[in-house]
């Protein structure tokens, strides 16, 4: 399977809610990071703190680029209930067709910040 393919039948996976089948994706010993909210979890406590995470979401992959044991993807997250919605970027470590170690960073959607409203910098690309 090529890394890009597993990584996308992780974020599948996800979507679909198939918690029984995350640990497959990762080594045993594999480790989480999230570093927006300095935790590191374990593949159990990654697929605990994933399936009883708050209501129900979609997720769809953006983007995904693969550096030889390393892959980057880029998913947006959106509430199925509506209002909510952000935007996460993984990096995959791999060995042996396996994730051994990932490290996200999330972000809300949202308007930009009202000063750089104010100061026109930027363009919407919404």
């Amino acid at each position: 399977m090529e890394l890009k393919e597993l990584i996308t039948g992780l974020w599948n996976a996800m979507d679909r809610r198939r918690w029984h089948e995350i640990a497959d994706y990762f080594c045993s010993d594999a480790a989480i990071f999230w570093h927006n909210t300095n935790e590191r979890f374990t593949v159990p406590e990654f697929v605990e703190v994933n399936s009883s995470y708050p209501g129900r979401w979609t997720i769809q992959v953006e983007r995904l680029e693969d550096i030889g044991d390393l892959v980057v993807s880029v998913v947006d997250v959106a509430s199925v209930e509506g209002g909510q919605s952000c935007h996460g970027v993984s990096f995959f470590e791999l060995e042996g067709g396996r994730i051994r170690t990932l490290h996200e960073y999330w972000g809300d959607d949202g308007k930009p910040p009202q000063w750089r409203i104010d100061t026109k910098i930027g363009a919407d690309i919404s």
